[in-house]
């Protein structure tokens, strides 16, 4: 799960990480005169709170040079749909802006944590090169980029954050304030089991100290039994809508951009599925995995799911009846399909207990249900069934 900047940063500031002191607004009148958090300069910057990098880029962050132009802008802002390279062309919408006073900065350093999952360590990524993408850095200043490995016995060792700041170039007061930082944002990760906490700029303000200028932060799904108070605030405006529903279905969904959908009992299986199909030469519309004990509902929304997509031209079940038999999945695909009025063309491959038995059922259905025992087979079939209906689809 994601948060906003201003959730990120609040969350940071708990652990005494240094950020700006902001305003959260949903309509612009709430940016009043007495509201607008102190600035020197009497400059604001505001930001489109969506879950998405690049957006500066994207006209998503302004400068106000006054209150009545942070209310102008927060009106320009409030209600837009932002597009960044990262959002895809539908964008995502701008339902909170985070005002902020206009920081003077010296210096933007980058500052990141994640996890190593070879070494099964947390590692620190820093560099002096802040305010870019981390990857364009790593292509053309790949010597300018630290990285620093956590021992999850010991935790973060002084020496580690001291030696750190000494290759990002930090002195003084900047140098003497990064350990502490360094140590809050390895707190905050740990504690509320992050998979990424992202600080770009880390900013040496003019005074030389530090500031969190941006703040991303993404918490561990696995965890959210453990962080129900993060979790309650997950905003699903910013989410795939078609992926929402599916987790309220209890069914694991991740939309893709091909054209061949599929429903697959397995995690493991499901990319393998992925990985047949794009080697007979189509495209997966989705991951999506239904769980070990499917059912008719489960198999119903999933249909629900996989049609409300208009790009998808044909459809590969490939289930495996281990914990349940393959002639209950199979009613349960045919009950399902009749609901939901299935009729782009579906290959079924059934393997396992009573898998001929299920094969049998759906080829009596009556329904544009093709059974198939072998995969690499079934692969092969959906993906010609796939272009067939997109030329179909011309023609018409």
């Amino acid at each position: 799960m994601n948060l906003h900047e201003y959730q990120a940063k609040a969350l940071l500031a708990g652990f005494h990480v240094p950020v700006a002191t902001g305003l959260v607004i949903n309509h612009p009148a709430q940016a009043a005169d007495d509201q607008l958090p102190p600035s020197d300069s009497q400059r604001w910057v505001l930001k489109a709170q969506i879950h998405s990098g690049a957006r500066g880029k994207a006209g998503g962050v302004l400068l106000a040079d006054s209150p009545d132009d942070v209310r102008a802008k927060a009106a320009e802002l409030l209600g837009k749909t932002l597009v960044t390279h990262q959002t895809g062309p539908t964008g995502l919408p701008v339902h909170q802006l985070l005002i902020e006073p206009a920081s003077s900065i010296s210096q933007e350093l980058y500052l990141a944590m994640t996890i190593d999952r070879q070494l099964q360590r947390v590692v620190v990524i820093a560099s002096r090169y802040g305010g870019m993408d981390i990857e364009q850095v790593s292509a053309e200043h790949p010597d300018a980029i630290f990285r620093l490995y956590i021992n999850p016995t010991v935790g973060l060792m002084g020496y580690q954050a001291r030696r750190l700041g000494f290759a990002l170039g930090l002195s003084d007061s900047a140098l003497k304030q990064f350990p502490a930082l360094l140590r809050g944002v390895y707190d905050a990760f740990i504690k509320n089991d992050a998979d990424l906490i992202e600080i770009n700029p880390l900013a040496v303000t003019a005074d030389n100290t530090l500031l969190a200028v941006d703040a991303k932060i993404a918490i561990d799904g696995n965890a959210a039994y453990r962080q129900k108070a993060l979790f309650a605030t997950r905003d699903v405006t910013q989410e795939d809508p078609t992926e929402v529903a599916a987790q309220a279905s209890g069914l694991n969904y991740i939309s893709l951009t091909g054209e061949i959908a599929c429903m697959v009992n397995g995690a493991g299986l499901a990319m393998a599925t992925m990985d047949l199909i794009q080697s007979a030469g189509g495209s997966p519309a989705n991951f999506l995995d239904v769980g070990g004990g499917t059912s008719t509902e489960k198999v119903a929304a999933a249909f629900k799911l996989i049609l409300a997509n208009p790009r998808v031209k044909a459809i590969l079940v490939n289930i495996f009846g281990g914990i349940v038999r393959c002639d209950l999945i199979a009613n349960g695909i045919i009950a399902a399909a009749h609901e939901v009025g299935l009729t782009l063309p579906t290959v079924v491959r059934l393997e396992g207990t009573n898998a001929a038995e299920g094969r049998r059922l759906l080829a009596e259905s009556g329904l544009n249900l093709i059974a198939e025992n072998d995969l690499a087979a079934a692969a092969a079939r959906v993906v010609a069934l796939s272009h067939t209906e997109s030329v179909n689809g011309a023609d018409a």
